[in-house]
């Protein structure tokens, strides 16, 4: 599960501090809605936000209306940073070489979901397990690449 009502149901200290270290000058891949969830756009990161909405925009957002749109905008870069939502997530994972992602564990409502990786494609190749304490649930950060 990755949020419920356009939030994520959890606080994890030290989670955005990640988030930023892996996409600090990257161009960013986003869905319009995660996009306006943020109070303002993330400094030293290109935001291609890739919708179907006719007409929108906003500033500090690179427009994609497809996936080979929002790919020739990135350009001829080493890594892209795919950050969501889940159908943005669903777009490009037959793309994806590497899944950075965080396990929380527990179980909140919500609505949008992202399934299970496949053992056949995917190898764990990191976990960084960290305990519930302060109200804050388990979680685990981890690394998945892609079998060859």
């Amino acid at each position: 599960m990755i949020g419920g009502d356009g939030r994520i149901p959890w606080r994890i200290p030290g989670e955005q501090r990640r988030f930023k270290a892996m996409t600090m000058a990257k161009p960013m891949v986003m869905g319009r809605k995660t996009f306006e969830s943020f109070p303002s756009p993330l400094p030293g990161r290109r935001h291609i936000v890739l919708t179907r909405s006719p007409g929108w925009s906003a500033q500090g957002a690179e427009i994609a209306r497809d996936k080979a749109e929002a790919l020739v905008l990135a350009g001829e870069v080493p890594e892209i940073a795919v950050i969501g939502g889940a159908g943005i997530f669903d777009i490009f994972l037959g793309d994806a070489d590497r899944i950075e992602l965080t396990e929380v564990h527990c179980a909140p409502e919500g609505d949008a979901i992202v399934p299970p990786f496949d053992a056949e494609t995917w190898r764990e190749t990191a976990r960084e397990d960290h305990p519930a304490e302060e109200g804050r649930p388990a979680f685990s950060y981890v690394t998945l690449v892609r079998r060859t």
